[in-house]
């Protein structure tokens, strides 16, 4: 027990002040204007010289920064939500692999070294779904590992389209070349990468499955690593996105993913989940505003949901320990009287997914709807924007019904308490990052002050739809829609919305069944049929018959089977006679 408490302090003091340092100096490269590029000869043969190229400017430093705060946190939680467990060591190796392959990406400007690191981000994901070993986590991981498969076999394409252009260092020449055919395949096959590793439609399926895994890994997954690795990458390849049809294609979709993830999470009961449909609403968000253009702003709406939501999903665990393993709302309730130091961690929360005023994700979120006010933007995209935050707001209120009014609803697990200080101390350094973040990142991501002038409807717009989405989350809750399981209305409201569109069961059960189908079909047709009737059994059939034959010719006539015989020795000494 002390060695595995030595890893966990020891890996979070490291991280803990690594991230201070970074930032620190993320703060200062963005101060002076600086960017460097470090370059390591790893091997040189023939006058050829194979250059590892490291980049680090503020945007590299201060996502690092980010990350292994937020990593350092979720490691010391990680002490004592596992305690239980024999391999806590090995869950923490894990984590610290899963966290240097991000640290890979963030700062390789070269397309080889990002799909190592690309790469073992997807490995170490699907090491860490399947970590509770049992059929569910094994069908997330693979589900989880498939879907990102996709995106690697784009990456790989891009890498050898890559070729046409004599160098994989992208950053160099990415918005020089933008208007040629080769980049712009590039730049489709990057966006398909992107789109499956920050699960945008039709790739949304995953993410909810991937709660499979330990409570500790979903803060982390869902705050600043696997889901942000795409929207990292396209922050890069932000030029070639938006001068084409690409931005316009990439729009459509990612405000559909923020429509349909605030659909589902308002019909859905495991918490867990939920906050996966949350994020998934964000990275949503993120994209949209990065297919037009607004490259920072997804970068500063990346950050701030860093916090706040590894801080929800820190609060979701302390939750479902309490509730010994339960993840279903309908059985909380009154939740803030038991644990009032996790709810109002779990409010705060809350409220800055939400787009609280002054807390962080306002900033970033506030910013984002009056840009898109401002912008150029046809009705159907300003309506997904617009109603997706209503629904965020919708859920959330849902979500704090359940969980934290009312009686509680599972009496035989009535002792309920906060958990252990080293729980609530990373929760409790969050909750202030939580509060303060967002203003501090835009003090100094923006320096200038920014005015946008729009009139009073269109300012007061956001404020509006969240008052109004809050208000339906709460009027929903508190009556219970009862369908007929077999009715139209049920298919077609409940399973359809509430199952993110089918789109799991598309991605699974579509994928794999019809298939299966066709392949089964094919083997009894060709395999066992055709094949089987001109290939071997033919053969046999054929070969059986003619001795059948044979054998009754030679019971039947000895006198021409011995005259064929002697023919056979004449002929047989003719060939020997020439």
């Amino acid at each position: 027990m002390i060695w595995n408490l030595s890893i966990c302090f020891m890996s979070f003091i490291f991280l803990f002040l690594t991230s201070i340092f970074l930032m620190f100096l993320g703060v200062v490269f963005i101060f002076y204007d600086l960017c460097y590029f470090i370059e390591w000869e790893l091997l040189m043969l023939n006058s050829s010289s194979i250059v590892m190229t490291l980049i680090f400017d503020w945007m590299s430093l201060i996502f690092m920064g980010f990350v292994l705060f937020i990593s350092s946190l979720i490691i010391l939680y990680s002490d004592e939500y596992m305690h239980g467990d024999f391999n806590i060591d090995r869950f923490i190796i894990l984590v610290l692999m899963f966290v240097l392959s991000m640290m890979f990406l963030i700062i390789s400007p070269n397309l080889i070294s990002i799909l190592l690191g690309w790469d073992g981000l997807g490995l170490v994901s699907y090491c860490l779904v399947i970590y509770y070993q049992n059929v569910k986590s094994y069908n997330a991981g693979m589900l989880t590992a498939l879907s990102n498969r996709v995106g690697d076999v784009a990456l790989l394409m891009a890498i050898a389209w890559m070729l046409n252009f004599g160098s994989w260092n992208y950053i160099y020449y990415v918005s020089v070349f933008n208007d040629s055919f080769e980049m712009r395949v590039i730049g489709m096959l990057v966006l398909l990468a992107a789109m499956t590793k920050s699960a945008q439609v039709p790739f949304s399926s995953w993410l909810p499955a991937a709660m499979a895994a330990p409570t500790p890994v979903s803060a982390l997954v869902h705050s600043s690593t696997l889901v942000t690795a795409g929207v990292y990458l396209l922050i890069r390849f932000n030029s070639i996105i938006c001068d084409n049809c690409l931005g316009q294609f990439l729009l459509l979709f990612s405000g559909l993913t923020m429509f349909m993830a605030g659909l589902g999470a308002n019909f859905e009961y495991d918490l867990k989940k939920i906050i996966a449909l949350s994020t998934l609403s964000q990275l949503g968000l993120m994209m949209s505003i990065l297919s037009m253009g607004y490259a920072k702003l997804a970068y500063f709406h990346l950050l701030t949901h860093a916090l706040f939501k590894a801080l929800l999903f820190m609060c979701a665990g302390s939750i479902i320990h309490n509730m010994k393993n339960s993840q279903d709302i309908r059985y909380m309730g009154n939740l803030v009287l038991h644990m009032p130091l996790t709810s109002i961690c779990f409010n705060v929360s809350n409220l800055a997914l939400c787009g609280m005023p002054f807390l962080a994700g306002f900033y970033s979120k506030d910013l984002i709807l009056e840009v898109v006010s401002l912008s150029y933007l046809n009705m159907f995209s300003f309506f997904l924007y617009f109603f997706s935050t209503g629904l965020t707001v919708c859920y959330s209120l849902r979500l704090v019904y359940y969980s934290m009014t009312g009686d509680f609803n599972c009496l035989s697990f009535h002792p309920l308490h906060d958990e252990g200080w080293i729980m609530l101390g990373g929760m409790l350094i969050l909750m202030v990052m939580a509060v303060f973040g967002g203003s501090l990142l835009s003090w100094i991501l923006f320096p200038s002050p920014i005015i946008i002038s729009l009139p009073m409807s269109l300012k007061l717009l956001a404020l509006f739809v969240s008052l109004i989405g809050g208000f339906l989350g709460y009027e929903l809750s508190k009556f219970s829609l009862s369908y007929d399981l077999q009715s139209l209305r049920y298919y077609l409201t409940v399973s359809f919305l509430g199952s993110m569109w089918f789109m799991p069961m598309i991605s699974t059960y579509g994928v794999n069944y019809y298939p299966l189908i066709v392949g089964l079909k094919y083997y009894k047709v060709f395999d066992q049929g055709w094949s089987e009737d001109f290939g071997g059994q033919k053969i046999y059939n054929s070969s059986v018959e003619y001795s059948q034959y044979m054998q009754w010719w030679q019971d039947n006539d000895l006198k021409i089977y011995l005259i064929s015989f002697m023919f056979w020795i004449i002929i047989l000494f003719m060939f020997m006679v020439i």
